[in-house]
């Protein structure tokens, strides 16, 4: 079979095409033949090792794929073949998605439903579950929340979610003018240029009770800055927490309160419900999935360039 696979770090050419042998299956697991895998920024991360952990190489990368159950193994029941389905690789602490096959525990294997494309399934393994732990974190009915890059995968899930929780109204930033339309097309009231010196003024006096800071760094100050008293920061971000000890001291005076977001620590028992959940709100058209970009599998490399140029919206997935 192909996959990809990278032997050092460096830039998106390092992602060639390999040829490997097919998973052999063990007892309990199917093989899927994977359709779509979802590219994530933090595999770009990644394989320039700029991520918080530095992966052993050689890397095949992939932690969300879809496809259809093309073997099963001992102890499987036989009516799984043929079935289409989403593997949330990363929930098992591995990769390998980046193939035309992959072997997975089948409790793993979770259904799609017929009408949700394979590639709208991989929009919601890794960015649909950010995006719904973390408007679980807080109680949004009737407060004013404020979710940075709005147009991004994990933005516009988080803006449709938050309203679906009862937010009296959601505050979008994006850089575009284009993805702050899409923002409010996506449910936001109001979206802004968070590029733009004083940025915070345009809030017109708004004060969000809760802010999903997905961005790290200088915005993470800047989002304090407009934090209603009492509100909270829930910070999910791979770039890095810039709030200073005074920061905080700040916070406590103001009775703000800090919530960090670490998935795999809150994927539990919960974690194949919640994709149902998330495949049955796309597939019925009640969450609105952006289009993103698709590209061959041998393309690994032009995708990440597409991630890193910071102009790609929606989902981008390798095809095979």
């Amino acid at each position: 079979m192909k996959a990809i696979r990278y032997d050092h770090f460096g830039s998106p050419e390092v992602l060639t095409c390999v040829e490997l042998p097919v998973p052999e299956l063990q007892a309990g697991e199917v093989l899927v033949r994977v359709h779509a895998v979802g590219v994530n920024f933090f595999e770009v991360l990644m394989r320039a090792d700029r991520y918080a952990v530095t992966p052993l190489l050689p890397m095949l990368p992939g932690v969300e794929v879809a496809g259809v159950v093309e073997k099963v193994g001992e102890g499987v029941d036989g009516t799984r073949l043929g079935t289409r389905v989403a593997v949330p690789l990363f929930a098992l602490g591995r990769g390998g998605g980046y193939a035309e096959y992959v072997a997975v525990d089948a409790g793993y294997a979770v259904p799609i439903p017929d009408r949700l494309p394979f590639s709208g399934a991989t929009a919601l393994v890794v960015q649909g579950l950010t995006a719904l732990h973390m408007v679980q974190q807080s109680s949004l009915m009737g407060k004013t929340v404020l979710v940075h890059a709005a147009a991004g995968g994990v933005g516009s899930l988080l803006t449709q979610l938050a309203r679906r929780r009862g937010a009296r109204r959601v505050i979008a930033t994006a850089v575009s003018a284009a993805k702050r339309s899409l923002a409010l097309e996506m449910g936001a009231n109001l979206a802004i240029d968070y590029s733009a010196p004083g940025w915070e003024t345009s809030l017109a006096g708004l004060r969000p009770d809760v802010v999903y800071d997905t961005i790290g760094g200088d915005m993470t100050r800047a989002s304090l800055a407009v934090l209603a008293d009492g509100g909270e920061l829930v910070f999910a971000a791979l770039g890095r927490f810039a709030a200073t000890a005074e920061d905080i001291t700040r916070m406590l005076d103001k009775n703000q309160s800090l919530r960090g977001l670490a998935l795999l620590p809150l994927l539990g028992a919960s974690l194949v419900p919640d994709l149902q959940s998330l495949f049955e709100l796309a597939a019925s058209g009640e969450l609105r999935l952006l289009p993103g970009r698709q590209f061959p599998l041998h393309g690994a490399a032009e995708a990440y360039r597409a991630i890193e140029s910071r102009m790609a919206t929606g989902k981008v997935v390798l095809m095979s």
